[in-house]
């Protein structure tokens, strides 16, 4: 390949493009008008020697070797643009910003109440405007700026978007304080034994992951009540027999109202990360508040690059 023609500009539009993948939204990126992104690519597909994006039905979409090169591609360009901007300081104690977070009632409840609390009393002049999740919807709420990050269970399918793990979350079994029938050792039979809560994401459903896999073992549990928030669940189990799986972290600050059961043969569990668009990507005070958030919520376990 010759790479004599290849100048910095060309990469960044290639970068965008990957992105975005849609010509008209990487040229609003870029500030460029669409013929001269076009021409761009253009020349990108002669240099590589290879059609890099390919039209689709929305949008377009990225070649093998397009995809091998996106992730280096965009670590050499943050390198670079670190580099350039690392005069451009953020002073969260006197700086004014306004974030967008989407995210579902959990995650309000496990990772906003305390990102709130320590915003506060780092960063005065930084606000928090909370919006909900729509996963289906997720990929536009970022690209439109409709929210400037999301936390959320990441979606293999957005590759393209940033993201960075903060933590695995597992579920407990809660039920109200002095339950007579929950206790350490649980079983598998006493668990189906007892009359259940559910959170339906969709709504009205009785049905979830949890029963699927009772399903594959022959048993299944007596689900009573369908709840449209994980938020109403410890209320109502507290003042019923009724018991519910809700993931740990909702029940920081409530250990001492519940009476909380692990149940190590349960292999349910999901993953939660930061997920946000390349348009906030490099904003100085939106990398603050992700690294806040990695501080105050992030699986000490685990670590990932910032920025990924």
């Amino acid at each position: 390949m010759d790479t004599s023609h290849l100048d910095l500009n060309l990469l960044a539009t290639l970068e965008a493009l990957l992105a975005e993948r849609n010509v008209t939204k990487a040229a609003a990126r870029l500030h460029l008008s669409q013929p001269a992104v076009s021409a761009q690519l253009a020349r990108l597909r002669d240099i590589f020697g290879d059609p890099l994006l390919l039209p689709a039905r929305r949008g377009m979409i990225p070649t093998a070797r397009a995809l091998q090169m996106a992730g280096p591609l965009r670590d050499a360009l943050d390198q670079l643009r670190y580099a350039v901007q690392a005069h451009q300081d953020f002073d969260p104690a006197t700086a004014e910003l306004t974030v967008s977070i989407a995210c579902s009632d959990y995650i309000q409840a496990a990772v906003i109440a305390p990102l709130a609390k320590a915003s506060r009393q780092r960063a005065p002049g930084v606000r928090i405007a909370v919006r909900h999740l729509a996963p289906a919807l997720m990929e536009h709420q970022l690209a439109s700026g409709e929210a400037d990050l999301a936390v959320a269970t990441p979606d293999a399918t957005l590759s393209h978007l940033r993201s960075r793990h903060l933590f695995d979350e597992t579920y407990v079994l809660i039920g109200r304080r002095d339950h007579p029938r929950l206790v350490d050792g649980l079983t598998i039979d006493d668990y189906v034994a007892l009359e259940h809560v559910v959170v339906s994401r969709r709504g009205g459903h009785f049905r979830t992951p949890v029963d699927d896999a009772l399903e594959a073992l022959g048993r299944k549990r007596k689900v009573v009540l369908s709840a449209g928030s994980f938020l109403f669940v410890p209320e109502i189990v507290s003042e019923s027999d009724l018991v519910a799986l809700v993931p740990r972290r909702l029940l920081q600050r409530r250990e001492e109202q519940l009476t909380i059961v692990e149940l190590p043969w349960l292999g349910e569990r999901f993953e939660v990360g930061m997920i946000w668009h390349e348009r906030s990507h490099g904003h100085a005070g939106h990398r603050w508040l992700r690294e806040l958030i990695v501080e105050i919520a992030g699986d000490r376990t685990r670590t990932g690059r910032p920025g990924v």
